[in-house]
């Protein structure tokens, strides 16, 4: 039986990657394995038309690093990191970049985008005549949304390959929507946005829509920007967390809040103006369910300080990868941080010092100036 394998990866384009794919069509048995493993067959590209290589030079290795099934008579999704031919990680390979540590992280990725009718098309419905002010689109039904049918079927395509979409709603500027994505683990994070976000594109093939992920399309009149608000979480956050542990990542946060902008997306100042649900780009600040924060606390996270946040900052195009790879890099510096207040806040047991070091514990420092009183 021969079946299809879709090799999907990120090319070279800036400030934002480009998806490509190619279809490899093989014999069932002789990668029967690879469904267990995820050893699939390494592949390459032409890397000169992707930005990636130059003529002369131009093969590029395609490592598969996590398979979509949905059943063998279906394509097979393998989506795939970029090598040089030496089997090094390509320049343009942000998934390399993550560093080690912190595996018990989670994600949930809320992706904003328009619908375009054709790409530099209107944005779909906005040719009525007519246009509401935002607010009754938002989780509308009926007339007051457009392109139902194309998103129930992204959301079917996510669900039956097996990704996490926890839910979907309509936005609040008419043609503008939104989904959920769920991952457990930091690079499954990054892999299984990206894979939602191919296949919102193929499914657009089918009805001739340009999806649009600029954070602020429309730049005439009160409408929303697009945004893609990252909410994570860690052992340490969900069950071990406490106040002083989060003042020090908000302090984090903050200390780094421009390497934090510079990852999250082009064009984004557009977006993050102080108004229309953001804070401005060059301020920092969070706030417990505030939505116009850098950083939203849950009301419920904050009773008790465990639990998840939300950053608000990445814009709608952001590479997922580079927005896991800042955060790992802020729960770093969040270590050090509160590792550092823990010292300094800690009680000393003086008597200890006594024996090791010849000092004095408090009883005995005041019996001494008691005496001394005396003389």
């Amino acid at each position: 039986m021969k079946i299809k394998l879709e090799y999907v990866w990120l090319d070279g384009y800036k400030p934002e990657p480009n998806l490509r794919s190619k279809v490899k069509i093989v014999e069932y048995d002789k990668v029967r394995n690879a469904f267990l493993d995820g050893n699939f067959p390494m592949w390459n590209f032409d890397g000169s038309s992707t930005l990636q290589a130059e003529t002369g030079n131009s093969d590029r290795l395609l490592k598969p690093i996590r398979h979509y099934v949905k059943d063998m008579q279906s394509t097979v999704y393998v989506l795939c990191e970029v090598l040089n031919p030496d089997g090094t990680p390509h320049e343009t390979n942000k998934r390399s970049q993550i560093t080690e540590g912190y595996e018990d992280l989670w994600f949930g990725f809320e992706q904003e985008y328009f619908i375009r009718e054709e790409i530099n098309g209107n944005i779909l419905g906005h040719k009525r005549n007519i246009l509401k002010g935002q607010g009754e689109y938002y989780c509308g039904v009926g007339h007051n949304v457009v392109g139902r049918e194309f998103v129930d079927e992204h959301l079917n395509m996510c669900l039956n390959y097996g990704i996490d979409i926890t839910g979907i709603n309509a936005e609040v500027a008419l043609g503008q929507w939104e989904y959920q994505v769920f991952s457990q683990g930091k690079h499954k994070g990054g892999d299984d946005l990206w894979m939602t976000r191919y296949f919102l594109y193929k499914v657009a093939e089918k009805y001739n829509y340009h999806i649009e992920l600029h954070p602020k399309p429309l730049t005439h009149g009160e409408w929303n920007g697009s945004g893609l608000h990252t909410n994570f979480s860690t052992d340490m956050m969900r069950y071990d967390g406490n106040e002083d542990y989060f003042m020090a990542l908000f302090n984090a946060f903050e200390s780094r809040h421009d390497d934090h902008i510079k990852a999250y997306g082009s064009q984004n100042h557009l977006r993050l103006t102080g108004e229309y649900e953001t804070q401005s780009i060059d301020k920092f600040s969070w706030g417990v369910s505030d939505r116009g924060a850098s950083i939203r606390v849950p009301q419920d996270t904050a009773k008790e300080w465990k639990g998840y946040i939300e950053d608000r900052r990445p814009g709608s195009n952001a590479d997922p990868y580079k927005i896991i790879r800042e955060i790992v890099k802020s729960l770093d510096t969040t270590k050090q941080i509160y590792d550092v207040k823990t010292m300094i806040n800690k009680n000393i047991d003086t008597s200890v010092l006594n024996g090791k070091y010849g000092t004095m514990s408090n009883d005995e420092l005041l019996s001494e100036y008691r005496e001394e009183e005396a003389e």
